[in-house]
């Protein structure tokens, strides 16, 4: 599963006699052992980001077993998602450290705490970085996908919880975005934590947790794409290949990438893209080049590269009178600015957290259509990692090579028997 090694830079293949496949579904855990250290204090292995712009570093770490209305789980894969990143290495926020990131992940609850009453030991299940309480004024509302008990509500900037179950060497580790999935084990509060198909394979749909919801909610959910609709999505990381999927799925008729590195645009064009753009090939605005290509400009812009001047370039590229353009990449460090003439002459401008999904609603449902392959995540996924190598995914997504990496968590270990048993 593991399908390259890096050494001196370069990304090489490991021959198959190196490793063995291994299935990751909930069958692949069968034969673990769950629930077992309920009550205790687990110690495995996680990967720390001491402070901020520096790699993060392999640790033993203390889980301690979920309190009321929680649940640890353990960790099978999980996805490297640029929000990691941009926590690391943009947003930098100095409340927001030591922390575990990960956020894309998927796994088996090992035990719950008092209060617990949706799910159990053995349950498949994705945790969430937006909670959905079911009882709040946004859970209520049809209109958001907000919820008012998150960490969302009051601690944007640490992107953290207040409150942990990890500690390292007497300290403790925020848990980022209330999930930390690059650890072994992590504990979640129940209202963040979707229950799943345990038929479906954990190292794909991890992917739900964050980017391909995103991209493809913000199209269908946000935007609400038409048929026959024009369309230009901007920035092609996954988020933005999922949102060029998303008006696929919704039926457009012309969908226009646009990015700066040529090399993605064959991948666009898998996900249903009909036209491609690279604005460093053209002498002209964007916007100037698209209102040419559709006389006038998109009926609908989704931007999803977390750009402040992008996002202008994406809401003046839309067709005056009902353009919709949608903020989907995430940042928090600058202010944006437009013309008013853009939105008086009857554009809309919004945002879209999440793809617009309820999430603990919205996933399970998006594992069903994965399931019925009426949405593609396989194609996102470019490497196979260990966990151990999470370093080597972040640099490879820092320089904009690859889309997606899963870091395999809970395999590792028996991987490592499968191989010795075979040498002896």
């Amino acid at each position: 599963m593991f399908d390259f090694k890096i050494e001196k830079g370069l990304v090489l293949p490991l021959s198959s006699s190196d490793l063995k496949s291994v299935k990751l579904s909930r069958q692949s855990c069968a034969t673990a052992t769950f629930g077992k250290d309920q009550g205790l204090v687990i110690k495995c292995k996680a990967a720390v980001a001491w402070e901020p712009n520096k790699p993060l570093v392999i640790e033993e770490i203390e889980v301690a077993p979920p309190q009321a209305n929680e649940i640890r789980i353990k960790m099978v894969a999980t996805g490297v998602c640029h929000t990691d990143l941009y926590h690391l290495f943009e947003g930098m926020h100095e409340g927001g450290f030591p922390v575990v990131l990960g956020h894309e992940g998927a796994g088996i609850v090992e035990s719950v705490g008092p209060g617990v009453t949706e799910y159990q030991t053995g349950d498949t299940v994705i945790p969430l970085f937006l909670s959905q309480c079911k009882e709040c004024r946004f859970c209520k509302n049809p209109k958001s996908n907000h919820c008012e008990k998150g960490w969302i509500a009051d601690r944007q900037g640490e992107m953290s919880p207040a409150e942990s179950r990890f500690t390292c060497k007497g300290k403790k580790l925020l848990q980022f975005v209330g999930t930390s999935t690059f650890s072994e084990y992590t504990v979640v509060n129940q209202m963040a934590v979707a229950k799943i198909d345990p038929a479906a394979p954990l190292d794909k749909v991890c992917l739900l947790g964050c980017g391909i919801c995103t991209g493809f909610g913000a199209a269908v959910n946000v935007a609400q794409v038409e048929p026959g609709s024009t369309c230009a999505v901007f920035g092609l990381g996954a988020v933005g290949l999922a949102a060029v999927m998303g008006c696929h799925f919704a039926g457009a008729k012309k969908i226009i990438a646009v990015d700066i590195n040529p090399e993605k645009f064959e991948m666009a064009k898998v996900f249903g893209a009909t036209d491609f753009v690279n604005p460093k090939d053209r002498s002209k605005p964007i916007s100037e080049v698209i209102a040419e290509m559709t006389n006038g400009g998109v009926d609908f812009s989704l931007e999803c590269v977390g750009s402040v001047g992008v996002m202008r370039s994406a809401l003046e590229s839309c067709v005056k009178g009902w353009g919709v353009s949608v903020i989907v990449g995430w940042t928090d460090l600058c202010d944006f600015a437009a013309r008013p003439i853009q939105l008086i002459a009857g554009r809309t401008w919004k945002g879209a957290l999440f793809g617009g999904f309820k999430s603990r609603d919205g996933v399970p449902q998006m594992v069903q259509s994965y399931m019925d392959k009426k949405v593609k995540l396989d194609e996102f996924i470019t490497h196979n990692m260990p966990l151990a190598q999470v370093n080597d995914a972040i640099e490879l997504m820092k320089n904009g090579k690859w889309y997606i990496y899963i870091l395999y968590v809970y395999i590792i270990e028996d991987l490592q028997t499968e191989l010795y048993k075979d040498k002896h």
